[in-house]
């Protein structure tokens, strides 16, 4: 049996794409389930648009799912004499034709076809004419297309396809430069490096026919094909900017994690059953290309979201917090204890759906200066709170050990010893401590605060607000309020 030799073969033209992204997916786990090779190859071949930023920024996405590739990356801008030798063949073996028709004549060829009603198509006037390149004159190379019949494909997604050869015309393979074009080039790759799979989206099911008749005329067997539907917004239009970033390296500086978006992409038109949540290994054991929906599937922030607080969530703590460290050096608050940070993290895990959202609830714990939601302040630390808060202190200065449950009963205490719910104490301690009404629980968050910060904020907070000193910002919450206050 043939081993499997799949291929990702992005263009350069821009950064890699979530559509990109599946495309590339899909192939390498088909590759790795049976045991064979995934390749990559950059289509570089439009020089004017391909760019070394969007190959590195391509390699890099790659490398951050984890899509290893077997062999590669090919890049075609430097496989020109190999294209070559596959254009003469073609010439040689007659499967092809110089067309010396000037662009004049085949836009009168195409107004005439329009106007007795017929689709454009090149008329073929040089088929047969066994033209040679003449000096001076710019020419084509065309395919010969047979003039009947049929060209069919089984689609592994959609099943079997029949195109009528009468409606191919001869296409150009060759441009006037003597530059190859993309349907040759794509085919020559893929038999030079025997590519068995090909998984890509449906808008290349157009050029399939095309491609199978070079195939045919190189002598070379087609690959098996599979069309997926393309991604779509919420609105079911084909996904674009307007419904939030495209590129995949966007949603790693968003926080997001690579093996959720792995996950997430996969259920991107496929499915096991009810299964949501995926492993890398489970996908590759389980991923099968007949799987794949014929429908478009929509883009969802919020279930991708949900999808990456699920992984974060299997994560253990010491990897959790090696994943967040890097975005909290970004915002100044590198060389933080590792063991204090994993406790921090451990307060505010469940709180999060992302690394950045993660950062967001440790940065009132890790900063050592606080800003102060303005209307928070004014409602929680008047004269009275700020007299309720200086009590706390007190009390807890000499709590033995300093671990959320003494700390509770500190609290309690002092609420009845002023005769106030646990509520009127716990949430101006909360603004206190993090400049917001809501926060994880307040005496978890006192225990992994530590003594000494909890009392140094809730000191600095009642001096500032006495003296009319809080550094205020317009509004914001950390989270939902918790249970405990």
């Amino acid at each position: 049996m043939q081993a499997i030799r799949t291929r990702f073969a992005p263009s350069p033209t821009g950064h890699l794409h979530i559509g990109g992204a599946r495309t590339a997916l899909f192939n390498y786990l088909h590759a790795r389930r049976h045991s064979g090779h995934f390749v990559l190859r950059i289509e570089d071949s439009d020089r004017e648009r391909s760019t070394e930023e969007f190959t590195r920024s391509i390699l890099e996405a790659l490398s951050w799912l984890g899509l290893s590739y077997d062999e590669g990356p090919y890049y075609q801008s430097r496989r020109g004499d190999y294209y070559e030798q596959v254009i003469d063949r073609l010439l040689a073996s007659g499967h092809a034709y110089h067309c010396l028709c000037t662009p004049e004549e085949l836009e009168a060829k195409r107004q005439a076809a329009q106007a007795a009603g017929r689709t454009p198509a090149y008329d073929r006037t040089c088929r047969d004419a066994g033209h040679q390149p003449v000096a001076g004159r710019r020419s084509v190379v065309r395919l010969k297309v047979p003039l009947d019949g049929q060209t069919i494909m089984t689609d592994v997604i959609r099943g079997v396809i029949a195109f009528e050869n009468r409606e191919l015309d001869d296409f150009v393979i060759v441009r006037s430069d003597g530059s190859p074009m993309f349907h040759l080039v794509n085919v020559a790759d893929d038999i030079d490096m025997g590519i068995t799979h090909i998984l890509r989206g449906e808008d290349h099911i157009t050029n399939t026919p095309r491609q199978m008749q070079i195939f045919a005329a190189l002598g070379a067997r087609p690959p098996v094909y599979g069309h997926m539907p393309l991604i779509v917004g919420q609105d079911r239009t084909r996904l674009s900017k307007r419904h939030g970033a495209t590129s995949v390296l966007a949603y790693r500086d968003a926080g997001f994690l690579p093996e959720a978006t792995i996950n997430y992409l996969a259920r991107l038109g496929w499915s096991h059953g009810d299964q949501e949540v995926f492993t890398r290994q489970e996908l590759i054991e389980l991923f099968d290309p007949a799987g794949i929906n014929k429908a478009a599937a929509a883009w969802d922030i919020e279930k991708y979201s949900w999808v990456n607080a699920q992984h974060m969530r299997a994560l253990g703590l010491e990897e959790l917090t090696r994943h967040v460290r890097p975005i909290l050096a970004e915002r100044g608050h590198g060389g933080r204890d590792e063991g204090w940070l994993e406790q921090a993290v451990a307060l505010v895990r469940e709180r999060a759906r992302t690394l950045v959202e993660l950062a967001d609830q440790l940065e009132p714990l890790v900063r050592d200066e606080i800003e102060y939601d303005a209307k928070a302040a004014e409602k929680f630390l008047g004269e009275g709170e700020r007299a309720r808060l200086l009590a706390l202190c007190d009390r807890l200065q000499t709590l033995e050990p300093w671990e959320a449950p003494g700390i509770e009963g500190v609290f309690r205490a002092v609420c009845e010893e002023q005769g106030i719910k646990l509520g009127a104490l716990a949430q101006p301690a909360r603004v206190a401590l993090t400049g917001a009404t809501a926060s994880p629980g307040i005496f978890e968050l006192c225990a992994v605060l530590g003594r000494e910060r909890t009392a140094s904020r809730i000191r600095s907070a009642c001096d500032a607000a006495a003296s009319g000193g809080l550094r205020t910002r317009p509004a914001g919450a950390l989270g939902s309020s918790d249970a405990a206050g």
